[in-house]
């Protein structure tokens, strides 16, 4: 699938990025380009892996330049044929802050790769989304949903056989940067209570290997404008918080500093409006672009289409998980199993 082919990661020094060099490097793949605007971030990451593929580490290359800037794009993407769209301002009281910010790198960011894609002649874009944008309430979740918008809309714009843009949409990543668990590590580590916003408060969860499968999924399975969802578990904060203290700490003080600016109770992968037309694929759900145009009357049938029996696919209404069960989630990830390794030395 990718034999010889040079895939683009933007925001590629993050978590994701080294989730897909990870899985993809010792691959037939041809080079793995990392567009990002961070240059120590990514000294770094050639660092790590000049060290742990030696032998492989000569396929990535690395450019530095900002998503808002479509020129820096441009300079990236000469002969490259898959980009993954990662860049992003996702760190939700950050956003409600500086909203205009996420709205340059989030939704101008994202016209500018998809633009620059075309005109390169990339065939595959997959654009990675969050829950958030579903009913947003915060600056972050908006700019998701507006960039979610752009893509559709783009995809209308050119053929897939030319260029084929679809986007994934996932919940919480369990150990990715600036998530939860780290910071609750570090506390215990520091002697300080764990800090949780509210124990009833649901999150889809799901690891980096699982995001990256998503990804490949869309990327095999998805028609240009598509935007494709995981059928994830959740969990309460309560149980997250206790799974971490039994693996680390049993008995470990906690501390409810109440819910931050901008945060939900739950989140939701697919609407209830998009759930009328969401296609089951198994462990996945379709929502399929609407290919009509601005000439509505062309399309008018009397009568009302059957609608489809799903509903609302939430962080409340999915399978949530238990104390063992998100135990048994953590401790298959590096970073867990790192950490308990090292725990007291």
């Amino acid at each position: 699938m990718f034999k010889g082919k040079t895939l683009m990661i933007t925001g590629g020094t993050g978590s994701f990025g080294n989730a897909v060099l990870n899985s993809f490097l010792t691959t037939d793949i041809g080079e793995i380009r990392i567009f990002s605007r961070d240059e120590k971030k990514q000294d770094d990451m050639r660092h790590s892996y000049q060290a742990k593929f030696p032998e492989y580490a000569d396929k990535i290359k690395f450019y530095i330049g900002d998503v808002r800037n479509i020129q820096s794009v441009k300079n990236a993407l000469h002969d490259v044929d898959y980009v993954f769209h990662a860049a992003a301002l996702k760190q939700v009281p950050s956003c409600e802050f500086f909203p205009i910010e996420a709205v340059k790198t989030n939704v101008l960011g994202t016209e500018n790769v998809l633009t620059a894609a075309i005109d390169e002649g990339v065939k595959k874009v997959i654009c990675l989304s969050t829950d958030k944008a579903a009913y947003p309430v915060n600056a972050m979740g908006t700019s998701k949903a507006m960039m979610e918008k752009v893509i559709v809309a783009k995809s209308r714009t050119v053929k897939s056989e030319k260029t084929k843009i679809c986007c994934t949409r996932y919940g919480n990543v369990l150990c990715s940067r600036g998530s939860v668990v780290p910071l609750w590590i570090e506390q215990i580590r520091e002697g300080k209570p764990i800090t949780i916003t509210s124990p009833e408060m649901t999150r889809f969860v799901m690891s980096l290997p699982e995001a990256v499968n998503l990804v490949l999924f869309a990327f095999k399975n998805g028609e240009s404008g598509d935007i494709l969802v995981q059928k994830a578990p959740a969990c309460t904060i309560d149980t997250l918080v206790k799974a971490t203290i039994e693996l680390f700490a049993p008995g470990h003080k906690i501390q409810i500093i109440g819910i931050r600016h901008g945060e939900k109770m739950y989140e939701t992968l697919l609407t209830n409006e998009e759930c009328a037309h969401a296609v089951d694929l198994g462990d996945f759900y379709k929502v399929p672009c609407d290919k009509r145009d601005l000439n509505y009357d062309k399309y008018f049938t009397t009568g009302d289409a059957k609608r489809n029996t799903l509903t609302e696919f939430n962080s409340n209404n999915t399978r949530l998980m238990t104390v063992e069960e998100v135990k048994e989630k953590l401790l298959t990830l590096d970073y867990i199993q790192q950490e308990i390794h090292n725990w007291g030395n």
